[in-house]
């Protein structure tokens, strides 16, 4: 019997050491029942916030994909939205690479930045405007490349690399915009934004254990505010996101034709 019960708690075990605590804190936990360790909840948070942050950085773009491929349609996302985001999440990545950082340390960056480019090309294409969205990934990758250049003073990538969360407000913002004017939010991901909204906690709680009530903290928790309306405006147009977005469809159709 007691060989049984440990089986099953093995692999529970093995999970929470590996993501959640370690083995102290897993023994205060569920040997000892001193659930208000104060230290081992801080790990324990702290972990789980970093989590939230990888969620919202590398899962977060595929439902968006997937939904607009699956559709056939990309009402309702805000191009310079796209475009910004991707633009914040290269910086980033090019900052990474100019100070030769570990691939492990900054790969989910680099991960996200192709998926959102692969967006912003579907987004264009659903438009009737493929061969305008190469264009604008040819001169993207052309930025790219010159800011990872030596060319770039590391002074510029540093600031970019600072001031990176203010273009994603600002996307973000274009979206909620776009949303409140058209009344829907037609293709947009929920489930998307819900994980971009819990990566923006995590990112708001990691710049606190970080930097404290700094400028970087307040800013981050403005962009959370931004992705909370956004998601806010997807629950509110739930039931009528879907018409519109066919009756927008069709439009866009018959001016392809």
């Amino acid at each position: 019997m007691d060989t049984s019960g440990e089986g099953t708690m093995t692999p529970l075990k093995d999970f929470l050491l590996t993501f959640f605590m370690p083995e102290k804190c897993y023994d205060q936990f569920f040997l000892y029942f001193s659930f208000l360790h104060v230290p081992c909840l801080k790990i324990v948070l702290s972990k789980t916030m970093g989590i939230l942050i990888l969620v919202g950085i590398v899962i977060a773009p595929l439902p968006q994909i997937w939904k607009v491929f699956w559709s056939g349609s990309s009402v309702g996302l805000c191009l310079t939205s796209v475009f910004l985001e991707l633009l914040a999440i290269s910086t980033h990545a090019a900052f990474c690479y100019t100070q030769n950082f570990p691939i492990g340390a900054w790969g989910e960056s680099l991960f996200a930045l192709i998926q959102i480019a692969v967006l912003a090309l579907l987004v264009q294409h659903y438009r009737g405007k493929t061969i305008k969205g190469i264009y604008l990934l040819a001169l993207y990758c052309g930025f790219m490349f010159l800011v990872a250049s030596p060319l770039t003073p590391v002074s510029a990538v540093w600031t970019l690399h600072e001031w990176n969360v203010l273009l994603v407000i600002a996307g973000r913002f274009f979206q909620a915009g776009s949303n409140f004017r058209q009344g829907h939010t037609g293709q947009l991901s929920a489930l998307s934004v819900f994980l971009v909204f819990l990566g923006s906690l995590g990112r708001i709680f990691s710049s606190l254990q970080v930097t404290g009530l700094s400028l970087s903290t307040q800013m981050h928790a403005v962009a959370c505010c931004c992705s909370g309306v956004i998601l806010a405006q997807v629950l509110m147009y739930w039931n009528k996101c879907m018409t519109n977005s066919e009756k927008e469809g069709q439009v866009e159709k018959d001016k392809a034709d």
